[in-house]
């Protein structure tokens, strides 16, 4: 029996958990030594415990056979289908969901290259990850898999777009963080115009943002359990900020035009939580109205910034945030549903903790989350068949 029956639901947010040797067969091989040489790949070697331990699990036959009874229960490494290919089509049987947004784990954040000025080889590794997430997705055409596309060098930019678009992905996932200049510059409307073309959305995610700076942890107080109960300190407090580069970036993209230029380009904001965004949409419409006057560029926009963001901007809620009033103050376009699967963020039901938190929508907004809001954001990237399957529908 399958978590979900009887009703059309799309994940718009799902992970591997790639294992470290996950880029290799993927990776220019002039970039092979300073790749070997990152201080990750140092910390988790190829052979290591993690590794053969993930392995030893799902060669056990005992353990694959309680997959599909755990398959909301086990996270991460343990999870069916977390990092081999050939395990994912059962586990999304098992889930019951219509397709799945996927993205990586290991490698988001691109091992920090561009921060470090390393600009060749932050290039080179998100190819390899565009090329190793397209290859993991051929098993399955309901996979959806997300290309990471770094902003820090123009043309090398719109060259590695037009290779994830030409490669197959299904979305282009770009940092919300600024990269020595603004999302929003001209040089590069020509990815958004390539997207647009071949009907594809520009995504955010967690993990490309800015984060918070290791002074608010200098309390004079003993350090808390972070989330997971261990000692890395993402905690109630570092959690705060992670909407915040996503809040200009998009602020930046409306306010100069991106998304009037590119009027049918969507925009997902995933894993980044959502109980920012009616105050955000009402911060912009603000500033637009406060700047007028003296900003040309306000007096050029078709559009208020928060309708802007009505019809261009998708948002995946937290399962603990009132999705329910998120929709109901920022409009019934905006919020998707995500399960986070595998990993422990998403928790053991998150159809529990939505239904729970939509109470007192409408049927439409209740729709609109779980499956038509997802097919708007996903375009041609979501084949036309696979949108509806009514083998998944209620009778």
């Amino acid at each position: 029996m399958a978590y979900v029956e009887n009703r059309i639901i799309h994940d718009a947010d799902s992970h591997l958990m790639e294992l470290t040797d996950c880029l290799d067969a993927f990776l220019d091989p002039k970039f092979r030594a300073v790749y070997d040489d990152l201080p990750k790949l140092k910390a988790w070697p190829r052979d290591g415990k993690l590794v053969r331990h993930a392995n030893a699990q799902h060669d056990d036959p005992e353990f694959r056979a309680g997959a599909e009874a755990n398959i909301l229960l086990r996270k991460n490494y343990e999870a069916l289908g977390a990092f081999r290919k050939q395990d994912r089509p059962a586990a999304l049987n098992h889930l019951g969901f219509a397709s799945q947004l996927i993205f990586t784990t290991w490698c988001l954040g691109n091992f920090g290259l561009e921060e470090k000025g390393e600009i060749d080889l932050a290039y080179a590794t998100a190819q390899a990850h565009n090329r190793m997430m397209v290859d993991f997705c051929a098993v399955d055409r309901r996979f959806l898999g997300t290309g990471y596309v770094p902003l820090a060098d123009f043309d090398k930019a719109v060259a590695c777009a037009r290779e994830a678009i030409d490669l197959g992905c299904k979305a282009l996932m770009i940092p919300s963080k600024t990269q020595g200049h603004s999302a929003s510059h001209i040089a590069h409307d020509p990815i958004w115009a390539m997207a647009q073309e071949a009907g594809l959305p520009v995504v955010f995610h967690v993990g490309g943002e800015e984060k918070l700076k290791p002074d608010y942890f200098e309390n004079g107080l003993p350090r808390v359990k972070d989330f997971h109960g261990g000692e890395e300190n993402f905690t109630s407090i570092s959690y705060m900020p992670i909407p915040h580069s996503v809040e200009l970036t998009l602020a930046a993209m409306i306010f100069d035009g991106v998304l009037d230029r590119f009027p049918k380009l969507k925009f997902g904001a995933i894993e980044l939580g959502a109980s920012w965004v009616p105050g955000w949409m009402r911060n912009m419409d603000s500033a637009a109205l406060a700047f007028i006057k003296n900003e040309d560029r306000l007096k050029k926009l078709s559009l208020k910034p928060s309708e802007f963001v009505r019809r261009q901007v998708r948002v995946t809620p937290y399962p603990h945030e009132d999705t329910g009033w998120i929709i109901r103050n920022s409009g019934d376009e905006v919020c998707l549903f995500s399960s986070d699967f595998p990993h422990v963020e998403g928790g053991r039901n998150p159809l529990k903790r939505f239904g729970d938190a939509l109470a007192g929508c409408t049927q439409q907004q209740i729709d609109r989350f779980y499956c038509d809001n997802f097919i708007d954001l996903m375009g041609e990237g979501l084949a036309s068949d696979l949108r509806r399957p009514k083998h998944l529908a209620a009778a």
